[in-house]
């Protein structure tokens, strides 16, 4: 298999490396967490660059491009921890590109591509434990149309963004619709989370929606499973800076007269987070590119990435804090902002434990060494 980049792919990458180094540095990043968490100025900036519109058809206003060029982006702008949620956007493309009627897609794809809205995706509820088959939310058919009731939880910039793809019970099963921000009867409650960006507690009172997808199910878990894949790039950038950024102190800080990277106890460590570092890559790019295989066989791929990836999270982030020592613990300084940022990823879209309860409840008969 050819992991190798297309020059198309390599000038994505560099342009979104080129922002992240020259227009959002940490202190631009800790002024934009002082003040809530969310830039309307940069997510205009990542617009600027097209990456709204990186999942939307060349015909609908967007760039036309794939799972591997969404995976490319994702990395760099998780080198810079970025906290604007350009994952929602791939989410929200995807689906509406896929399933949406073409009143819909004419109306909302042209807008979420130039990033002129935020749409994002509200499926967590408060006693759902990651579950996206048991809504609480209901719905209900009209003469003009539905109306959604429920609450939804950790909604991604859900008092910032201008509609929700939302999942609720329409007769026996799971429909999923698209609810206006500014629709009768949506209230959002928003706050500050761990890592430094926003997320709403979002409430629907018989709020008007459009139908997206009536067999909504399958459409959900394939627009999580992309949230997912989105995730274990963006961590694996994270965690490749959260090294770069270990070195480099490393290399400066001196005990008994001499730098702390020429103990070999050490340095040990840090070829144990280059490893846990390399793993995770190698099981992103699986993730993505499992993206557009049949359900089953998708559903398992990103389940043990997850898996992996939230290993991987846990270490490199314990051991880049460890080895800084009590510096890296504070809030003035960097690598204390990547450990947050690589704590929330691990449980973002399922925490590890659920995953390994997913890859498990997948295995097959004939599986194991001897299969």
């Amino acid at each position: 298999m050819d992991f190798e980049f297309s020059d198309d792919q390599q000038q994505l990458r560099d342009a979104v490396a080129r922002w992240v180094e020259k227009g959002y540095d940490f202190e631009r990043r800790r002024r934009i967490e002082a003040k809530g968490g969310f830039s309307r100025e940069a997510w205009d900036q990542l617009a600027e660059l097209g990456l709204g519109g990186l999942y939307i058809p060349e015909s609908d206003g967007g760039l036309g491009m794939g799972p591997v060029e969404g995976m490319v982006v994702m990395e760099e702008l998780g080198r810079g921890i970025v906290l604007e949620p350009l994952a929602q956007s791939l989410i929200a493309g995807a689906v509406l590109a896929g399933h949406a009627d073409q009143a819909t897609k004419n109306e909302w794809l042209p807008r979420i591509g130039s990033g002129q809205s935020l749409v994002a995706l509200a499926y967590q509820e408060r006693a759902s434990r990651y579950r996206a088959d048991t809504p609480g939310a209901e719905a209900s058919k009209t003469a003009d149309g539905y109306l959604v009731t429920g609450s939804k939880s950790l909604v991604p910039a859900g008092d910032q963004a201008d509609a929700f793809i939302v999942s609720a019970r329409l007769g026996t099963g799971v429909a999923l619709f698209l609810v206006e921000r500014s629709a009768s009867g949506v209230e959002s409650r928003g706050y500050g989370t761990q890592d430094g960006s926003r997320a709403a507690e979002v409430v629907f009172d018989q709020a008007r929606a459009v139908l997206i997808a009536e067999d909504g199910l399958p459409v959900l878990e394939h627009a999580i499973d992309i949230g997912i894949a989105s995730t274990c790039a963006e961590a694996v950038g994270v965690m490749d800076r959260t090294l770069d950024i270990t070195v480099e102190y490393m290399k400066t800080r001196k005990q008994f007269g001499v730098a702390i990277a020429t103990f070999q106890a050490l340095r040990h460590r840090v070829a144990d987070m280059k490893m846990q570092l390399e793993l995770a890559r190698s099981m992103s790019y699986y993730a993505s590119l499992k993206l557009n295989a049949p359900a089953d066989e998708r559903r398992q791929a990103i389940a043990r990435a997850k898996v992996q990836l939230g290993a991987s999270m846990r270490f490199v982030s314990q051991q880049a804090v460890q080895l800084h020592g009590g510096i890296g613990m504070t809030d003035e300084y960097i690598v204390s902002h990547y450990f947050r940022k690589l704590t929330q990823l691990e449980m973002t879209f399922g925490d590890s434990l659920y995953h390994l309860g997913e890859v498990s409840a997948r295995m097959q008969d004939t599986a194991g060494v001897f299969a």
